[in-house]
């Protein structure tokens, strides 16, 4: 072959020659790139060419998924905050410290989908289909990654939820040990618990009742299960536990003891009590109200009834309640009047933000999106001080037809934005005080100097007939409730 002599060589050899630099300049960016990036990951899908065959993902759970940031109510960014703006101050506190976000880990990295007439939708890709140790680290390595990707420093848990069940009460310890040291080397200083509880309502042991079984034996082993679960919350730096006595209750009067089963369950929260003091547990302890399902009538009917049960029997200055909104509606209560039911009576110190379905017959844990009732939540909230050491717990799950990992994010994201325009609302009421003077109005007859003797109880009946026939028939003022409706309305 012809080269057109050495000036044709010439260029053929410095053509070449570039070609090699550029070729080499290339590779040294990409390396650089990729140095930078550092090391590649993988989702963590079991059926990836890199999922580890231990069983201990250490990969990107959520890839594609970015830090949930605020960005305004004006973005159009779904995986972006439009009004929870975390360390923005409202009423002298941060947001962040009103609201105290946690994530219910059974509901999120539990939860299948399934309803009593289907099976489950959903199997996120990490997902093995076992209920082994191996696979609940995984989840738990999930649960971490996407409380880090959200922003929120809390978390809650049962104990069955997060580790799997023995067959005995030592290997059901020794797996939650298992899990439980995991989950404290993932946390770090900044995460920790809102709350932890045991679950007394799944096992067959407990279909009676745990607290209150008619069975001795069943009494003695959800007392060791607690034991376990205030222990390992402790260990955890959880700041509250919670008792949801979801067998705690009957299904017929007729072959129940109730006076019997009500002091079984007062002897069983007296020893909790007793334990949590003895191991220097210095957490809240919750009682959360539920009307029925899975009993007919559970003991914990709603913030009024647990309120008695516990001055009863001498236990209200050990606990306060955790009031679920769903729970409430299925009461016949609105949550706002469970909430100033607890808060009136000294007793919120916890609420779990879901809401129902007023055309589905069951507690369906959806996520609140309800700017009116948010807002309410958020007046109870303002004049209780804020819940701390409580907060506001999302045990809440995706509808049965959300079955993208993304929802996850999503129905957080909106539950979140829901309660903080709630907070906003709340606060332009109390700043702007047309309501408030509006109730203050409605009762003024009771700044007199003979409504504070009623209120201070020193005005008795023969005194009170007197000043009625001194005054005739009483002048009955109008309520101005469409004009309160208006004021409210006016800050949504």
């Amino acid at each position: 072959m012809y080269f057109g002599g050495c000036k044709g060589l010439y260029a053929i050899v410095k053509m070449e020659a570039w070609k090699f630099l550029w070729l080499s300049l290339t590779l040294y960016l990409v390396l650089n790139v990729a140095i930078a990036a550092g090391p590649p990951t993988c989702p963590a899908d079991v059926a990836s060419d890199c999922a580890p065959d231990s069983g201990e993902w250490k990969g990107e759970f959520f890839p594609g998924i970015p830090k949930i940031k605020y960005e305004g109510p004006k973005t159009k960014n779904h995986l972006a905050f439009k009004w929870y703006n975390a360390d923005e101050e409202i009423l002298g506190k941060k947001m962040k410290d009103w609201m105290r976000f946690s994530v219910a880990f059974w509901h999120t990295f539990r939860g299948t989908g399934g309803d009593p007439f289907g099976a489950a939708t959903k199997m996120w890709p990490w997902e093995d289909g076992t209920n082994s140790v191996a696979m609940a680290k995984r989840r738990m390595r999930a649960n971490f990654e996407f409380l880090d990707k959200l922003g929120v420093e809390f978390w809650c848990f049962h104990d069955r939820d997060i580790a799997p069940d023995g067959k005995t009460i030592e290997e059901s310890n020794a797996n939650l040990d298992e899990v439980v040291a995991l989950a404290k080397e993932l946390q770090g200083s900044k995460i920790h618990p809102l709350w932890g509880t045991a679950q007394l309502f799944v096992h067959p042991r407990y279909m009676h009742g745990a607290a209150t079984s008619p069975e001795l034996s069943v009494y003695a082993y959800a007392a060791a299960q607690v034991k376990k679960a205030i222990e390992v919350t402790h260990y955890l730096g959880g700041e509250n536990y919670v008792f949801w006595g979801g067998r705690e209750g009957y299904q017929s009067l007729l072959n129940t003891d109730m006076e019997r089963e009500l002091n079984h369950l007062a002897r069983f929260m007296e020893g909790a009590v007793a334990y949590k003091k003895k191991i220097g547990f210095n957490g809240t302890f919750l009682i959360e109200p539920k009307p029925q399902e899975p009993t007919k009538h559970q003991y914990d009917w709603d913030a009024a009834t647990a309120a008695n049960f516990l001055r009863k029997y001498g236990l209200i200055d050990e606990f306060k309640l955790n009031i679920e909104c769903n729970h409430a509606t299925l009461s016949g209560h609105s949550c706002h009047h469970e909430l100033e039911t607890a808060r009136i009576n000294g007793l919120l110190g916890n609420i779990d933000a879901n809401t129902g379905d007023p055309q589905t017959g069951w507690d369906t844990d959806q996520f609140l999106m309800d700017i009116q009732e948010a807002t309410l939540v958020m007046l109870s909230v303002i004049k209780n001080g804020g819940l701390a050491p409580g907060g506001f717990n999302f045990d809440a799950k995706l509808r049965r037809e959300s079955t993208d990992v993304e929802d996850l994010f999503i129905a957080h994201i909106a539950g979140m934005d829901t309660l903080a325009r709630g907070l906003r609302n709340a606060a332009k009421l109390l700043e702007d005080g047309s309501l408030e003077e509006l109730v203050r109005k409605r009762y003024s007859s009771f700044d007199s100097e003979l409504g504070a003797q009623i209120e201070a109880g020193k005005a008795d009946f023969e005194y009170l007939e007197k000043k009625v026939k001194e005054w005739g028939e009483p002048k009955v003022g109008s309520a101005k409730q469409e004009l309160a409706e208006m004021i409210f309305q006016s800050a949504l």
